[in-house]
Formats: structure tokens, sequence, C-alpha cells
């Protein structure tokens, strides 16, 4: 694999992370929320915007339609105008879209704007399968003609959209997305059984309500979606980054450390606290954010399972993992959401750590990955000493993973393709220097 040396980190490893750091509004919510205010007949203002990748693809995509995005009057704060939404180049579609699989989302405020969108081929991380055939097929029930092309998907709607009844095969958050984005301004009532229901979704769904849609969300993860005339703009601040914020408290677990994270919010974290609480992990909580840290001693192992929420998110998986290595005993992993998102553990065992995967259902109830032969369950045995490494980020938490796990191994590691955690962690390298780690760009001088 052949890697420029500016997406090359050196990170020296053996130091623990103290200090304090900040995180703003969630990945899974700001480019969504961008999305939304497609939808608007008038400007909307996003506030706690985080400055990721995920943010400049949209941004991007939604100028080629021509909604003007310029910051407002606080950092972190975005104005979009979509007074002038027309259709965009496909070929420009495509080179803004990069890997991202967020233009899927664009497909029904643009037929609600425009009468028509096109997608092009979509990326993302490689963790396991999302296919996005289950998108265009929602889009189909809504009244959407799709035609495949050889450059991707065009999409007409000759008519208004209608309400339609969908039932998930599984509570996949982009798919609940997909509808409620859709379902706002089309005739009728929509209702979605089996709807995916994270704090980012409730937050969405915050979102378009101040915009005037009519949406409640029942407790058997039923969502029902009434149809209004027209949606106006929003003023919003977005919940903060939950997914991000776990990730540094595994990184001052394994590192032996001690980290604020100025920004994170107990009740969207709750599962996890809990969990990083069995582990052996403290914590403090106060109402501008939390402290996580390692109270000395043994960490415990654990058996843990993760599901869609309210369960243990499958993005605090990864991270925790690093930290899991070096407890004491065998932890058990079942990972039930992306069948793929293990393979990142070769790279652990290279490090020293001793992690077995397995095809079978591991410690906890069977999950429909059980009988498709798929490596979805670990045991970590522990505590190991992990020794530095050439490592290959494979996706975003996988990415960060590794480099918690470079940090607390003794030695040097090069990890590359580092460029990938721009995409959902903000001002990550600036946010290590200031955490004491001992990073260095190849051919630059040495931070931290």
């Amino acid at each position: 694999m052949t890697v420029s040396t500016d997406d090359v980190l050196l990170v020296h490893g053996g130091t623990p992370l103290e200090g304090e750091i900040r995180v703003r509004g969630a990945k899974n919510l700001v480019p969504k929320a961008m999305v939304a205010a497609l939808l608007g007949s008038g400007p909307s203002r996003l506030r706690n915007v985080p400055d990721i990748r995920d943010v400049r693809v949209v941004r991007g995509l939604l100028q080629l339609h021509g909604v003007t995005v310029r910051p407002g009057d606080e950092p972190g704060e975005l104005v979009l105008d979509p007074s002038h939404v027309e259709s965009a180049n496909v070929a420009d579609i495509d080179a803004h879209a990069g890997s991202s699989r967020i233009p899927i989302l664009f497909c029904g405020p643009l037929l609600h704007r425009l009468g028509h969108a096109f997608i092009p081929g979509l990326g993302g991380c490689d963790i396991g399968g999302r296919p996005v055939d289950f998108h265009f097929d929602v889009l189909r029930q809504f009244g959407a003609k799709i035609e495949k092309r050889d450059d991707g998907q065009y999409l007409e709607a000759p008519q208004r959209l209608r309400g339609t009844k969908i039932r998930l095969p599984y509570p996949s958050v982009g798919s609940t997305e997909q509808v409620l984005l859709t379902a706002v301004l089309a005739e009728g009532v929509t209702e979605l059984s089996n709807a995916a229901v994270e704090p980012e979704i409730e937050d969405l769904i915050c979102v378009l309500q101040k915009m005037g849609a009519i949406i409640s969300m029942d407790t058997d993860r039923t969502i029902r979606i009434t149809g209004v005339e027209k949606l106006d703009g929003y003023t919003h601040r977005a919940l903060p980054d939950r997914l991000e914020a776990a990730s540094w408290a595994s990184a001052a677990l394994a590192t032996e450390g001690n980290i604020y994270v100025r920004g994170a919010h107990q009740r969207s974290m709750m599962t996890f606290l809990n969990t990083f609480r069995k582990v052996g992990g403290a914590f403090e909580i106060d109402d501008e954010g939390i402290r996580f840290w390692h109270p000395g001693g043994s960490l415990n192992a654990i058996a843990l399972e993760t599901d869609v929420h309210p369960g243990f998110q499958t993005d605090w998986q990864q991270p925790l993992v690093v930290a899991l290595t070096q407890a004491s005993g065998l932890s058990i992993v079942h990972e039930t959401v992306y069948e793929s998102r293990l393979g990142f553990t070769e790279a652990l065992n290279q490090m020293g750590a001793h992690i077995q995967l397995y095809r079978e259902c591991l410690g906890g109830s069977a999950c429909r990955f059980g009988q498709r032969n798929f490596l979805h369950s670990a045991v970590v045995s522990g505590p190991t000493k992990l020794q530095g490494a050439d490592l290959v980020i494979p996706d975003l938490r996988g990415g960060f993973s590794y480099l918690i796990a470079a940090l607390a191994a003794q030695g040097t590691s090069r990890v590359h393709g580092i460029d990938l955690i721009n995409r959902g962690y903000e001002n990550f390298m600036e946010k290590l220097v200031e955490l004491g780690a001992k990073v260095e760009l190849p051919n630059h001088n040495p931070r931290g």
C-alpha cells in the first residue's frame, strides 16, 4: 500500500494522556441536520458544528445544489439558505461525494424541491454490509421512480410523494433518517416500524419539528410522520458527540491517563458509563462535561455485547477493546451490528494482544450473524504488553483504536492513513498534543 508521508503519524507510546479536550456536535447528527435544511423555505442556523470531513462533504454538496452556506455569528455555527435550490452537475456530485454515504440522504429533500435527484456510487467505512438498495426500495414506496445508470442512480418524482407504511428488517439508523427526511413533506401519514431510536435520531426529529414537521415516537420503536405542505428554517444546537467522547474515555483507560471531555453529556452515554465502570475505569460528571481516568490497579475483564440504542453502541466497541487488552482475565465481545467490525483486532495481535475471533455468538443471545460464517465474536485475554508496530487504518473507529493502541504501547508505531480519522474526530492531532501525546509527522518537527 502506497501512503503519502503527510498521511502517516509516528506515535511514541508509553505516556499517559492527561488534560482537557472538547467535543462538539455529533458526526452522526450534524451532516443530516445540514441535509434537512434543504427542506426549508428559509434559512437555517446550526450550532456546535465540528470541523470534520463529513461536514465539509455535505457543505460542498449543498453548495453544488444552490444552497448558500456561510459561517454564523459564533464559532461552530453555520447558516444554510436553500432559497435557490438547483440541479447539480453529475461529475461535480461524484467528485464531492468521494467515499461518503451521506449523499443517499439527499434523495427525499431533492425530490421534494426539484422533482428529481442523482446519487453516485457510494463508499464509507468497510465494516460490514450497509446496502443502499433498501434506501431506494423505501423511496419507491413513497412513489419515486428510479433508473439505474452507469454513473449512479437517477430518481424522479412525477407527482408529490405519498406517505406509506414501512417496517425495517433491522432498526437501521440510515434507513430511519431516509424515511424521516422523505416523509415530512409527503402527502398523508407515514408509519415506520422497528425504527432506530438513537439520540442522534431524536435530535434530527427535534430539528424537523422546529421546521414545522409533525412526528411522534412510540415506545415500541414506531415513528409516525404526518406530512405537511411546507417547512421553514430552524435554529438548533447539535447534541454533543457521545461516540467521540467515549473514544477519549477509552484512551484514558488504555494509557492509564486522565482526560476531561468538555461537552460530554451523561444521558446519551449512560450505557457506556456503566460498562466503563465495570471494567474498572473512573469518571466524574459535572455541568460542563465528564472526566475519565484510570484509578490504578488492575482492570476487570467483562462480557460485552453490542446492540442498537439503548444498548452498547457498536462505535464504542473498538476503542474499548484496546483497553480490554490491559484487563486481567478473559473478556468476551459479541458484535451484533456490523459483521466485519472485529477485523481490526488482527493488528492488535501483531502488537502483542491475545485476541481470538469466533464465528459463534459468544457471551450473549444469538444474533443475525450466528449462522452466517462471520467472525463476529472475540475473546480478549489480558493483560498483555503492547509493542509499537506499523499500522494501516481500516476505518474510522478502528483507526482511532489503532491510535489508542499505539499510545498505550511501548516503542514507536507508524500509523498510516490517519486522514481517515478526520471524518469524525475534529482536530484530533491538536487534541493529542494537548493531552501530552508524543506524536510526530515524518519530515516535520516532533509534536508533544
